[in-house]
């Protein structure tokens, strides 16, 4: 299936491992000019260089996506590099496993500073631009902790479940203002990642190449109207309805 979205730009944020990157090469692979960031500048440049070499218009920016500057330095930059911005990814690394008894102020504000406050900057910046432009899609990368909590991934939980609550509001705001813009999540169980593996994995593990390519449909003109929703992409692994 032809996406239809050839020619967009997108920027992926933590793209240089894991879902980030699988999303930007299903992006790439579908002619969408790239913009990659991560903080760890030796992945970043290696991420851009294998898609580079599959024929990929990529470009990198090293930023630390909890950083309250980053976002808007992000969206910038693409915008200078590319002349648009039509796609975002927002993502970012994990935070560390935890019982939510044990969790001190700081846990929780390096956790909502993350996987919360960085999707909402990028939204902000991306959302006047894609509103010019009158299209936009705006995919966050989540966990499937959103409609299951996972008893030793508190920090998860609360960031990311808070991240839904968001991200459903302004999905509304958007769609009432007939901006051309969608805003969903993409939510994962578990999949063969470095972070999964560190967490101590699980027997039956999803392939990031095919959460990829999922997160690039909710991307694609045929998703149009899909706009506030929360894809579990877990492989059956919840058991909530």
């Amino acid at each position: 299936m032809d996406l239809g979205i050839s020619g967009k730009t997108a920027l992926v944020a933590a793209g240089s491992r894991g879902l980030g990157r699988a999303t930007a090469a299903a992006l790439a692979a579908e002619g969408v000019r790239v913009m990659l960031s991560s903080r760890d500048e030796a992945n970043l440049a290696e991420a851009q260089a294998s898609l580079r070499a599959g024929g990929a218009e990529v470009e990198a920016e090293v930023a630390d996506i909890a950083d309250p500057d980053a976002p808007a330095r992000l969206v910038r930059a693409t915008v200078e590099r590319f002349d648009s911005i039509d796609i975002v990814i927002a993502n970012a690394g994990g935070p560390p496993a935890s019982r939510a008894l044990e969790l001190d102020d700081a846990m929780l504000t390096a956790a909502l500073e993350a996987n919360l406050m960085s999707a909402v900057r990028l939204t902000r910046e991306a959302v006047p631009i894609m509103r010019d432009r009158g299209w936009g899609r705006i995919c966050c990368i989540s966990s499937y902790s959103v409609v299951q909590p996972i008893p030793t991934l508190a920090l998860s939980n609360t960031a990311r479940t808070g991240l839904w609550a968001w991200a459903k509001t302004a999905a509304q705001d958007l769609a009432a203002d007939g901006t051309g813009i969608t805003l969903n999540l993409v939510c994962p169980g578990p999949h063969a990642t470095d972070r999964m593996r560190q967490l101590g994995g699980t027997s039956v593990m999803g392939s990031p190449e095919d959460f990829g390519a999922v997160t690039a449909f909710l991307c694609s003109q045929q998703a149009g109207f899909v706009n506030g929703a929360a894809l579990v992409v877990d492989g059956g692994a919840t058991l909530a309805l």
